[in-house]
C-alpha cells in the first residue's frame, strides 16, 4: 500500500474505497485486503484521511478486470513499484490507442501484456 504523488493521482480518473470494491465483488472487505496483499489489486492511500483506494478501472461487471492480475505480475517482475505501475497503466499509449487500463477494460489484455513484456527487454 503506497502513497502516490499528485501527478500519478491525477492520471487515474476515478477511485473506489475497499468497502466499495467489496460491494462490487460481493465479498467481505477482508477479502479485498487479501487481494491487495496478494498483488491482484493496487491500493494507495489518498485524500485527507489517507484512505486506501483502488482505481475504479480495475473493477468491472462484478469482478477484477480480465488480464489485470497477469499484467500487474509482469510489471512487478520487471521491477515496477506500485506507483510506476499505476503511471504506466493510466498513461495514454498511441499504439493501443488509449491507456493500458482502458485496453484491459475493453478485453484487449493480450496487447497490454505484450507491451508490458516489451518493457523488460
Amino acid at each position: 500500500m503506497t502513497e502516490i504523488d499528485a501527478k500519478t493521482d491525477a492520471l487515474v480518473p476515478a477511485w473506489l474505497t475497499l468497502p466499495d470494491i467489496a460491494d462490487e465483488l460481493e465479498v467481505e472487505v477482508t477479502r479485498v485486503r487479501q487481494l491487495v496483499k496478494e498483488g491482484q489489486l493496487i491500493a494507495v492511500r489518498r485524500g485527507e484521511g489517507r484512505i486506501l483506494q483502488v482505481p475504479a478501472a480495475f473493477i468491472g461487471e462484478g469482478k477484477i478486470v480480465r488480464g489485470l492480475v497477469g499484467t500487474l505480475t509482469l510489471l512487478r517482475d520487471d521491477g515496477f513499484t506500485d506507483e510506476e505501475m499505476l503511471e504506466w497503466l493510466f498513461t495514454p499509449d498511441d499504439s493501443l490507442p488509449g491507456t493500458p487500463a482502458q485496453a484491459l477494460r475493453e478485453n484487449r489484455g493480450t496487447e497490454v501484456k505484450r507491451r508490458a513484456q516489451a518493457l523488460a527487454v
